[in-house]
């Protein structure tokens, strides 16, 4: 006969008064975040359909291939060599393509003097692509392989990463940290896995990212059903993401913003474009489902109404708002700021004291 359990001996609420036991520090039980905002398996559902249909999919990659593109020409101007890096989210290895472009050419210069930087293909020995969605990973398997030597990793979550620390000379990331329910562990995570002295380069949808259609799509709502309901994900704010970095122990950040307009025909391929490229709305407590036709077509006038201008009623413009955020692991060698208090210049000698509100 098998001895009882036994189970672990805590003190009950009037012994804890009698004795002062107390606990110093609030602790979260293991296992995934209490607060998510986000629904994984939705996600993870939107990006195997919209990768199924490759060719329709890489039509509709305009703009992870653009931003790509804008962050590995940030990485470009990092003077160093790069044995091992992660591409943490990587779609469909839009980074890779992106490092594998030749470096462009200085247009202001003459002829003669015109200067070209060493390519990046030449600079990454190795990057590992890592994604949640093996559809989405390998749709484009068949066409050339990148210049970029990859390996292909499919994580069950980008909120566990399975890495060594001190082990990647980079991380990057395009369009996925805003996916993120626990963005401040995640970003945490990625600073233990860099070494000293390495760079984090991402890139996400924030702050006003689709506020044409966010609001007109709140006031058709108001109008045709009498309330308001989420169609679209929130985002982090820019002034959040310096915070962020600072908390999860990265220096020398560097976070800017950057504002891409498309023009559509309508909302309906506006938000046809949106699915395609498998960022539909996720939101964990989403009402789900099609929306009515009522609300579409009031959405499609007041869309119009409110952002079109009289000489454009046949397009309308969408904005994608792209936070490009830069931080640092610490390590020897590295700059630091000096302390306050060190500074042997005064600033009203430099600008001359003057009275700068005449």
């Amino acid at each position: 006969m098998k001895p009882p359990a036994l189970r672990p001996w805590l003190p009950t609420p009037a012994l804890r008064r009698r004795s002062g036991f107390h606990r110093p520090y609030a602790m979260q039980s293991p296992g995934a975040p209490t607060f998510k905002v986000f629904n994984d398996n939705v996600k993870y559902l939107q990006k195997e359909r919209a990768a199924s249909q490759p060719e329709y999919s890489r039509k509709v990659d305009y703009l992870k291939d653009e931003v790509a593109q804008r962050l590995a020409d940030r990485l470009l101007d990092i003077d160093r060599q790069f044995p091992k890096v992660l591409d943490l989210g990587a779609n469909s290895c839009n980074i890779a393509r992106a490092l594998s472009k030749p470096p462009l050419i200085a247009p202001e210069l003459p002829e003669g003097q015109a200067t070209t930087k060493i390519p990046l293909s030449e600079r990454v020995q190795h990057l590992v692509c890592a994604e949640t969605s093996p559809t989405t990973l390998h749709r484009d398997d068949s066409l050339p392989a990148p210049e970029v030597p990859i390996t292909q990793d499919v994580l069950t979550s980008l909120e566990a990463l399975p890495y060594d620390a001190n082990s990647f000379d980079a991380v990057l990331s395009s369009l996925s940290l805003h996916w993120i329910n626990d963005l401040p562990s995640v970003l945490s995570s990625i600073n233990h896995i860099l070494k000293p002295d390495a760079p984090f380069l991402a890139a996400m949808f924030g702050g006003d990212t689709l506020f044409e259609l966010r609001s007109s799509l709140q006031l058709a709502d108001l109008e045709r059903r009498g309330g308001v309901s989420p169609h679209i994900s929130p985002l982090a704010d820019v002034r959040d993401v310096g915070n962020l970095l600072n908390r999860a122990g990265f220096t020398l950040l560097t976070v800017d913003v950057d504002d891409i307009v498309v023009e559509y025909p309508d909302t309906f391929a506006l938000m046809t474009d949106v699915q395609a490229m498998g960022e539909g709305n996720a939101i964990l407590k989403s009402m789900g489902g099609p929306m009515s036709r009522d609300v579409l077509l009031a959405n499609e006038a007041i869309y119009r109404e409110l952002h079109c201008s009289e000489d454009q009623k046949d397009r309308i413009p969408a904005t994608f708002r792209v936070i490009y955020m830069i931080g640092w692991k610490p390590g020897a060698g590295q700059p630091k700021p000096l302390e306050r208090g060190s500074g042997t210049v005064n600033i009203k000698d430099i600008l001359g004291g003057g009275d700068f509100r005449q």
